[in-house]
């Protein structure tokens, strides 16, 4: 099927302080032939740094609406804010790396006006929410996927889950460890995050031995094997709702064959193919909104 179709706390968007490119090279080159544990640190520091700026914008609607704050397990407070009412079964709305609950926001009066109450948060170093456990501008998968379960635990069990970007992996992550939801949505979703790690070797210029160090590094940060972070690995662990997936074809971020190879090997799932939106004005546009919305509410 196919169609043609913020203002977060300053505090928590803190620019990354990437050493010039020549520099990087020239470093990494040498810490791959005499310190590759420290290159993979170095690198892993990197790669859990948030992109500049935090994708501001806001699509939050006029409607009234509760704000609250979340207990991370380590402590930190999110925050959260519901639509709707009170005692509607919740959807969520997950956001992916660096976005915030604003970006989501043209998902809320559909799915309030289809009997729903509607749960959107900031994960760590996102938005207004506390910094994660790297400090402000960074924050891991894990902490991604504890931000959901934390939202729930605190707000009621779903009705169902929209996600976008890594927030697709992530929700993933948290039916493996137990979470059940009885539809789930993923917008333009990041089937498997690694697919960038070539390029993000390629620009830092290190080579093997600094990878399978910033792998191990990564691994242990996050508690899991790399390979978890790739959806269709956990496909046999998880208990698969039915699913949604909408994603455009000119998606420059998240490339647009995997949410379709996702869509033909998940079950029963239905794909949805945009055209022209891209990786974020997808979030935003009327039509899907309405298909997300018919999918959720049906």
């Amino acid at each position: 099927m196919s169609m043609a179709l913020e203002a977060p706390r300053k505090s928590t968007i803190v620019r990354s302080m990437i050493p010039p490119h020549r520099v990087l090279h020239a470093a990494f080159t040498v810490l791959e032939r005499a310190a590759p544990w420290l290159g993979g640190l170095w690198a892993a520091r990197l790669w859990y740094a948030l992109p500049a700026g935090g994708h501001r914008r806001d699509d939050r609607p006029d409607l009234p609406s509760v704000r609250s704050e979340v207990t991370m397990p380590a402590g930190q407070q999110l925050v959260a804010e519901s639509w709707g009412p009170a005692d509607a079964a919740p959807v969520y709305l997950v956001h992916g790396w660096g976005g915030w609950r604003g970006q989501l926001g043209s998902f809320v009066r559909p799915l309030v006006a289809g009997g729903h109450r509607v749960v959107a948060f900031d994960a760590p170093s996102h938005g207004e929410s506390d910094a994660g456990a790297l400090g402000p501008g960074r924050c891991t998968a894990a902490e991604l996927m504890h931000a959901l379960t934390a939202t729930v635990t605190e707000h009621g069990s779903p009705a169902g889950i929209v996600a976008h970007s890594l927030g697709g992996v992530t929700t993933a992550l948290a039916l493996d460890d137990g979470l059940s939801t009885p539809k789930l949505v993923l917008v333009a979703p990041a089937v498997d995050p690694f697919t960038r790690m070539d390029a993000f070797a390629a620009a830092l210029g290190f080579g093997p031995r600094v990878r399978r160090s910033l792998t191990r590094h990564l691994e242990r940060r996050e508690r899991r094997p790399i390979r978890d972070f790739v959806i269709a690995n956990l496909m046999e662990r998880i208990e698969r709702p039915p699913l949604l997936v909408v994603h455009d074809v000119d998606d420059k971020e998240a490339p647009f064959t995997q949410g379709e190879q996702l869509a033909k090997t998940w079950p029963g799932a239905w794909f949805v193919a945009t055209e022209g939106l891209g990786h974020r004005r997808i979030l935003r546009d009327p039509d899907v909104a309405a298909t997300v919305t018919q999918f959720v509410t049906r």
